[in-house]
């Protein structure tokens, strides 16, 4: 189908509106997924670092407690 100006082609044929909303929801929501699939991603990889330093953290107590508790041994058998 031919539009002979661009005033037609907006009005396509009496269905302009319904076929421009369309197009600007359809639109919308797509960058709507956008963004939310974007702030979702950048919460996931915060979550991850976090979970990671907690993790960290956790080896690092347990490292300390090892080596306090073979001090405690070898001060235990220096003593015997």
């Amino acid at each position: 189908m031919q539009f002979s100006s661009f005033a037609e082609f907006v009005a396509m044929g009496g269905h302009g509106f319904y076929v421009w909303l369309s197009y600007g929801v359809s639109a919308g929501l797509l960058g709507l997924l956008v963004l939310l699939s974007l702030r979702n991603n950048n919460k996931v990889i915060k979550q991850i670092r976090l979970r990671q330093k907690r993790e960290l953290k956790l080896k690092q107590a347990a490292h300390i407690q090892q080596d306090q508790v073979q001090q405690n041994i070898n001060s235990q058998e220096a003593s015997s």
